[in-house]
């Protein structure tokens, strides 16, 4: 079993820290030597780790107090019209599942897929939901336990992944909690949201009346400033850069705020760089970490 680790927040990278140059299974030592306790294992185009190293991975991170994630391939559409698309990506979250599993990730985070080819988002959503229930299915039929399914709220216009998307997803899904990407969520209202304290407080108290406490107090965040168009989602920007938001420190305040506990992972192009600079903001400036 491996599940529930944070204690209050913990900060690291999506993938390789910018500066290392070695072997992945030797960078829970190096995030620990910078600071950091966390890191999302980047399996984005493809679950091409092998089970012993991904077992070796685990066991550097528990050395080293890291906490895994793993994102899965953003090939990913659970409500394509195309029933071959749909089964493969069935296919590439359980894999990522089981590669999770051997390397001791919590949470599989995932983006859901796409409206276009469906009547309505809300059929749409139905089969993306159809389509997770045979994952569970086959997941629990692989005894695989101790790692959560994790839809992420998406940037863009085009994908199911709104806050609400996502809530409802976890409370038709057994084993499933929101990954909430602060950034994503700025870009799909078109840089109206998560502008102000209380933004961040409603997104919050929407994931606790609906799913609980205990889902606030082991959340999943990814976080950095964003560019977007008519669309929604562009690109991901560093935190340094003052033309793009959210701005972090009004998400720390919000998560101080409401005791949220958890994980953020920085998606900023400087990775773990930004991610000191969220850790140092919400631990110093904002006493909360």
């Amino acid at each position: 079993m491996v599940n529930p680790l944070p204690r209050k927040l913990r900060f690291g990278p999506a993938g390789k820290p910018v500066d290392f140059k070695g072997d992945m299974v030797k960078v829970p030592e190096y995030l620990h030597k910078i600071g950091l306790d966390a890191l999302e294992y980047e399996a984005v185009r493809g679950v091409r780790i092998s089970e012993a190293k991904a077992r070796l991975l685990g066991e550097e991170a528990r050395k080293y107090d890291i906490a895994l994630s793993l994102h899965a391939p953003y090939f990913i559409n659970l409500a394509s019209p195309e029933p071959k698309t749909v089964e493969n990506s069935i296919k590439r979250i359980i894999d990522s599942v089981q590669a999770a599993y051997w390397m001791g990730a919590y949470i599989v985070v995932f983006h859901v897929g796409y409206y276009k080819g469906n009547e309505s988002k809300k059929a749409a959503l139905e089969k993306a939901l159809n389509a997770l229930r045979r994952v569970v299915d086959e997941v629990k039929s692989k005894n695989i336990k101790g790692v959560w399914l994790g839809p992420e709220t998406t940037g863009k216009k085009t994908q199911i992944g709104s806050l609400e998307e996502v809530v409802e997803i976890c409370t038709s899904i057994d084993n499933c909690r929101p990954v909430v990407d602060w950034a994503h969520l700025h870009a799909r209202a078109l840089g109206m949201h998560i502008v102000k304290l209380d933004d961040v407080l409603k997104v919050v108290d929407y994931i606790e009346k609906n799913l609980g406490t205990e889902t606030i107090k082991h959340l999943h965040m990814h976080f950095s400033k964003i560019e977007y168009g008519s669309g929604g989602e562009r690109e991901h920007h560093t935190l340094h850069e003052e033309n793009y938001g959210p701005d972090f420190k009004i998400v720390c305040k919000g998560l101080k705020e409401t005791g949220v506990e958890g994980v953020i992972i920085s998606e900023s192009p400087i990775l773990d760089k930004d991610a000191l600079v969220m850790k140092n903001i919400c631990c110093g400036e904002i006493g909360y970490c």
